[in-house]
């Protein structure tokens, strides 16, 4: 690992504060009583003004902190693997993650930076601008929670014999998958959750499972999975051979986030 940890101490809570500057990008657009803008991208996700302001924020603030450290946003995604392939550390963006709770006004929306140092997530932040909650986490450091009330360490919890067993998933997204992963939990609930908040659920102990069977892309999982695992739980990916960040392809497969 390049990253020492002195500069992760250093690091994380200069991206706190970028991530909640940019969680205040989106809320000047979020807040505003006119109905929200969207466009399609190519692959027909949505996109508006707020991806886009978060996005030019968290870009020049990171260049700032840290200009030898590429960056790779998924609205700036577009850099070939060609390039990307001696890239020993980077910033994986996602401005505004659940941009469909965004435009369904449910606050489910998050702002995730990530740092990756060899293929792996080592330095994380999920905010959630609505909820006013900041999740955080650092290789070695552990993982945080902060809201109105101060900042706590958190730790993901394992589910003891004959509790039921909760678990956590997608809110736009319905995985037909995931019932015959759910039969084998005699007693379960499942609790449906806007963006990369799932995996916030399970690094706080809230959740003890977050099975994700469907695609998402790296900048979706990054955070999370730093967080997560940083927690004590644990983020196994199917079929990643390999650093699971340092890849050409930036989808991601079926996972599970667990103790």
């Amino acid at each position: 690992m390049l990253t020492t940890p002195a500069e992760l101490s250093h690091w994380l809570p200069q991206i706190r504060r970028i991530s909640i500057d940019a969680g205040h990008a989106i809320l000047a657009i979020y807040n505003q009583p006119q109905a929200i803008d969207v466009q399609n991208k190519a692959d027909d996700s949505p996109l508006t003004a707020a991806d886009l302001a978060a996005h030019q924020l968290i870009m020049r603030e990171l260049q700032t902190l840290t200009p030898d450290i590429p960056v790779l946003s998924e609205e700036a995604a577009d850099i070939p693997w060609s390039e990307r392939q001696h890239w020993q550390r980077f910033w994986l963006v996602d401005p505004l993650d659940g941009t469909k709770e965004f435009i369904k006004r449910n606050g489910e929306f998050t702002v995730n930076i990530a740092l990756i140092d060899a293929g792996e997530p080592v330095l994380g932040v999920i905010h959630a601008p609505v909820l006013g909650k900041t999740y955080s986490g650092a290789e070695g450091l552990g993982a945080f929670v902060a809201d109105s009330s101060g900042e706590r360490l958190i730790q993901a919890i394992a589910p003891k014999a004959g509790e039921t067993v909760r678990l956590v998933g997608s809110k736009s997204h319905y995985q037909p998958e995931v019932e015959p992963y759910l039969a084998q939990f005699p007693q379960h609930e499942l609790v449906a959750v806007g963006s990369s908040l799932k995996f916030c659920l399970v690094a706080e102990g809230v959740a003890h499972i977050y099975p994700r069977f469907g695609p998402t892309m790296l900048w979706d999982t990054g955070a999370g999975h730093i967080i997560a695992t940083a927690a004590g739980a644990s983020v196994v990916y199917d079929g990643v051979e390999g650093p699971a960040y340092q890849r050409e392809n930036l989808r991601n497969g079926n996972f599970v986030v667990r103790v």
